[in-house]
């Protein structure tokens, strides 16, 4: 093995999850490299909405957990919004119920029934972390830089080519190729970001079955209206007619957003897998460590600490008493 070349944990993935991973291996102690493809501003991740909740994320038993850690990790970044890019903004889940939810719900603060008013319709309350990820992904590459970590632009042809007693795969969607595992498939969702009429909460109203919804979600770049859902569809070209749609929509709802100046078209591929997030260690053919961490769909952002932190503990266990 060249010693030169490998620290003791390589990470292959420089999106949200491979960045907080590095992060928190990086932090406890460990040398860090990160082997990503293409730069974090032109991931998966760069394109996320950024708010906080549990979307489109298997399995349920897990993904309470793993969510919750990360809101605590959010709330206190939230104290430093500049910096880090997390705010706490209020807003509204449309068409959700506490009893819809899993248990993780109880346990997320403020979060209540919305009132006459603020919805017309069954709603949920909630004030909940807002990424801007144009900050937050720079802000992760140069924390992990100030714990020592590296990063690296390469492309990995296979995990067992990897030189580093540890590997944590966190490569999204590219691990559909890389493992292979075929249960990893894209949903695309196409977002349009207008100048903000004064739009100062988010909504949702996503309906599970249909892959269109409703989003709009107020950031300091403008105003994210989304959103969809397209199952095994892998282009990356906006749509114009779908973006009309998403425009009306989100009008429907706030009539000012219908003059609103579009500034941009985002479309990205959501890493998910049929079988839900797979977060499990392997050994290699020759006694080397592998951890799995992808698979996480819609929900990155919002399980990203909980994550790394688990797959920080299979990559480097504690010692036994």
């Amino acid at each position: 093995m060249n010693g030169e070349l490998s620290g003791d944990v390589v990470v292959v993935g420089g999106g949200v999850i491979g960045l907080t991973t590095a992060v928190v291996l990086a932090e406890g102690g460990r040398r860090v490299r990160v082997w990503a493809r293409e730069p974090a501003e032109r991931t998966t991740s760069a394109v996320a909405g950024g708010l906080w909740w549990p979307y489109r994320i298997e399995p349920e038993a897990l993904v309470g957990e793993w969510a919750l850690h990360t809101l605590d990790v959010y709330t206190e970044l939230a104290a430093r919004p500049e910096e880090t890019g997390v705010r706490m903004v209020e807003g509204v889940h449309g068409g959700t119920r506490l009893d819809g939810l899993g248990a993780w719900a109880a346990r997320v603060p403020g979060l209540r029934p919305a009132r006459a008013g603020e919805y017309a319709g069954t709603a949920l309350w909630a004030r909940l972390p807002v990424v801007d990820m144009s900050v937050h992904l720079p802000w992760l590459r140069e924390r992990l830089r100030a714990a020592g970590g590296v990063i690296e632009e390469r492309t990995v042809p296979e995990l067992a080519a990897v030189d580093a007693p540890v590997v944590v795969n966190c490569a999204g969607l590219g691990a559909r190729d890389l493992v292979p595992d075929p249960e990893v498939h894209p949903v695309r969702g196409q977002l349009v970001v207008v100048a903000n009429p004064g739009v100062t909460t988010w909504l949702t109203a996503v309906d599970d079955v249909s892959a269109e919804s409703v989003y709009y979600i107020p950031q300091p770049g403008g105003l994210l209206l989304g959103g969809t859902a397209e199952e095994d569809d892998w282009s990356t070209e906006p749509d114009p007619a779908v973006a009309e749609r998403i425009v009306a929509r989100c009008a429907a709802l706030r009539p000012e957003i219908a003059g609103a100046r579009v500034l941009a078209h985002r479309v990205g591929l959501r890493p998910a897998r049929r079988t839900g997030v797979r977060l499990e260690r392997e050994t290699l053919p020759d006694g080397r460590t592998l951890v799995h961490n992808y698979g996480h769909g819609g929900a990155g952002v919002t399980v990203a600490w909980g994550c790394a932190r688990q797959a920080a503990g299979l990559a480097v266990p504690a010692p036994s008493n």
